[in-house]
């Protein structure tokens, strides 16, 4: 039994990994990419791949992706980023468990791998961290977080088999790109949930989340990749935090 699965992509200037994600989507029953201006080459990659292009200015990570899911056109949604491979185990489990599982479960679970610095993180929680990326598009949606959005699922939720490789950022000029932007973003959430923080407690945010993500995420196992990952993701979250603090206080003297 063959179950259709619409891929789903939102993207902006994305072409570094996009012609290896859209290959390993080749064969999903179609593949509906929801575009907020690109200026490189990622219409005209799509266009190789036979990709139905939708033009949507950029409305917050959780409202465009719940747009893009609105655009396709089967119930089962395949949902990843322009930066995203699915492995051949990977195809071959969604192949196999959908058709086995799509009556009693409204979702799939994927085991996620990061690629960072040039390599692959073969141990911690960026290890084959469960992610769910296949739905049923009528009982699952996003949040309307601006940042970090998360995937509200009504029901029951299996699992599979593979990986998919994350190839996140493609330098670290490109991670401190977007650094200021989610930043930004993830403080300003948090404006909105109106919390605050210390500067106690800001201050000592950047050595607990580092010793976090490098020991107790054992990142350290990542060799140099993995110490350069707990390093800037700590720093992340300070500077976050440090912007909620601006937000909150400085801003209103």
């Amino acid at each position: 039994m063959n179950i259709p699965v619409s891929a789903v992509l939102i993207t902006k200037n994305a072409e570094a990994i996009l012609n290896e994600c859209l290959s390993s989507l080749s064969w999903c029953d179609e593949i509906v990419v929801v575009d907020s201006g690109s200026t490189d080459a990622t219409l005209a990659i799509c266009k190789e791949h036979n990709c139905r292009v939708i033009h949507q200015d950029f409305l917050g990570f959780g409202a465009q992706k719940n747009f893009s899911v609105l655009q396709a056109k089967n119930d089962w949604v395949l949902h990843i980023d322009a930066d995203e491979v699915l492995t051949e185990e990977l195809k071959q489990s969604i192949q196999t468990e959908l058709p086995k599982h799509h009556t009693t479960a409204v979702a799939f679970e994927l085991p996620r791998t990061l690629f960072f610095f040039g390599q692959k993180f073969n141990y911690g929680r960026e290890n084959k961290q469960s992610i769910v990326r296949l739905f049923n598009k009528n009982k699952c949606n996003y949040d309307l977080a601006e940042v970090h959005e998360k995937l509200i699922v009504n029901g029951s939720v299996a699992s599979l088999q593979g990986e998919l490789l994350h190839y996140s950022y493609a330098s670290l000029s490109e991670y401190f790109d977007k650094f200021n932007v989610y930043t930004s973003k993830g403080a300003l959430e948090q404006v909105k949930k109106n919390k605050s923080r210390s500067r106690f407690f800001i201050f000592l945010f950047a050595p607990f989340y580092f010793f976090k993500f490098y020991i107790i995420e054992r990142n350290f196992m990542n060799g140099y990749a993995g110490l350069l990952w707990a390093i800037i993701s700590s720093f992340y979250v300070f500077v976050k935090y440090n912007k909620l603090y601006e937000y909150r206080y400085l801003r209103e003297k």
